[in-house]
């Protein structure tokens, strides 16, 4: 479980995201794994095209609760739509999968209990930036509760991304401190695709899955 620690001013930053004007001249261990996703997704496109408007279900021998998901999108109550579209993009252009929205997790449920979960069962936590972020006090507490999660479990390092969106996007002079120092994912930049393949590459969420059942199975003994 994150820990909530009191003073929120912290100077104590997450390590900026990796710099997408940087060239290397090799190709990494993480871009050959997105191109081989890539690739594997690009096989069930004709399949996924004939049931776009059906929405992603667990197989029905599958546990919600053994589900590792490959990220999860925090955002203001008013930003649901907008939230599932990012995930749709995500999962279907990019074959990021599985992904969550914070408005699907389950409801009778304590916030607090659902943002824990919602945090420590993705390898990514993406923070949407948009002008009814400060509009929500509870937007702001989401983005620090995550930063502290990050901070206290060396594996999550990195692995909060602010994203603005396209849509009613929030500007960088009003976005808080805090994720001013991470470099924020920007739908409308040129270099969108390829920050997202820089980020979200497969060995890190198999390493981070395989750091999650650890600590299942340390909980229940």
């Amino acid at each position: 479980m994150f820990i909530i620690m009191g003073n929120t001013k912290s100077k104590r930053n997450p390590p900026p995201l990796p710099n997408n004007t940087e060239k290397d001249t090799n190709v990494s261990a993480g871009e050959r794994d997105f191109k081989q996703n890539h690739e594997l997704c690009g096989l069930s496109l004709d399949i996924e095209g004939i049931a776009t408007s059906v929405p992603e279900i667990l197989s029905s021998d599958e546990d919600p609760e053994d589900v590792f998901y490959k990220f999860v999108i925090l955002h203001a109550q008013n930003d649901a739509d907008e939230a599932s579209r990012l995930r749709h993009l995500l999962q279907n252009n990019f074959c990021i999968k599985p992904g969550i929205i914070f408005a699907e997790m389950p409801s009778g449920r304590h916030f607090l209990q659902n943002l824990n979960d919602a945090v420590n069962r993705s390898a990514w936590t993406i923070i949407l930036l948009t002008e009814h972020f400060l509009s929500e006090a509870w937007c702001e507490f989401q983005s620090y509760a995550s930063l502290m999660n990050a901070l206290n479990k060396q594996h999550k390092y990195n692995s909060v991304i602010p994203l603005r969106p396209l849509n009613n996007p929030l500007p960088r002079e009003k976005t808080p401190c805090v994720l001013q120092a991470i470099n924020a994912l920007e739908e409308d930049s040129p270099g969108f695709a390829k920050q997202v393949e820089k980020i979200f590459q497969e060995s890190k969420y198999r390493q981070q899955q395989a750091m999650w059942k650890k600590e299942r199975i340390n909980e229940t003994h």
